[in-house]
């Protein structure tokens, strides 16, 4: 059985910066919606919001079918906004692709850190990805973004320090109790 540690957040939430942290502490891969979404940008082409949304599922679908793939037993860390697509659609590919044992860490931050953060990388990302004229609609994401729920979670302000002396304990506690009662 194969587990997914699942790195949450909104866009510019200081997600990415704790799933790199978790899967280089943890000596596993790291899939980031991202790393799947950039080079279909590249390939297929860049469009609208819905032609965004559309690479979006495409890439979570992905991911979950490369997981799949994976030799029992893996650990995996996924770095992905998982509040863009019902919790059904993630219920279903976690099935998929073998994943028995999840953990959320929750990341968060003020909306407007989180557009300050948007706005500094707009230079560096992918011309596919939303540009300023998203600010608004990310601002009011984040007064209604919530964690997935119903799996162990961490719950991250990344304005401060990232506490992976705190987090990983948690991340073995839950993942050893887990595979203990499996």
């Amino acid at each position: 059985m194969k587990t997914a540690i699942l790195v949450n957040g909104i866009p510019a939430s200081g997600k990415s910066t704790v799933a790199r942290g978790v899967a280089d502490r943890l000596g596993c891969p790291l899939m980031t919606l991202d790393t799947i979404k950039d080079p279909l940008f590249e390939h297929v082409g860049v469009g609208d919001r819905e032609h965004n949304r559309m690479l979006g599922r495409a890439s979570y679908a992905i991911i979950f079918k490369a997981i799949g793939d994976w030799p029992d037993p893996a650990i995996v860390v996924i770095d992905a906004w998982f509040g863009f697509q019902p919790v059904e659609v993630l219920d279903a590919h976690l099935v998929a692709a073998g994943i028995g044992r999840t953990a959320e860490i929750w990341c968060h931050a003020p909306a407007g850190v989180v557009a300050e953060r948007y706005r500094a990388r707009l230079g560096t990302r992918s011309v596919g990805h939303p540009g300023e004229a998203y600010l608004p609609e990310l601002i009011a994401l984040s007064a209604r973004a919530t964690p997935i729920g119903g799996r162990p979670r961490f719950d991250v302000e990344t304005t401060q320090p990232i506490p992976f002396d705190t987090i990983m304990p948690w991340l073995d506690d839950v993942v050893n109790d887990r595979l203990n009662k499996a």
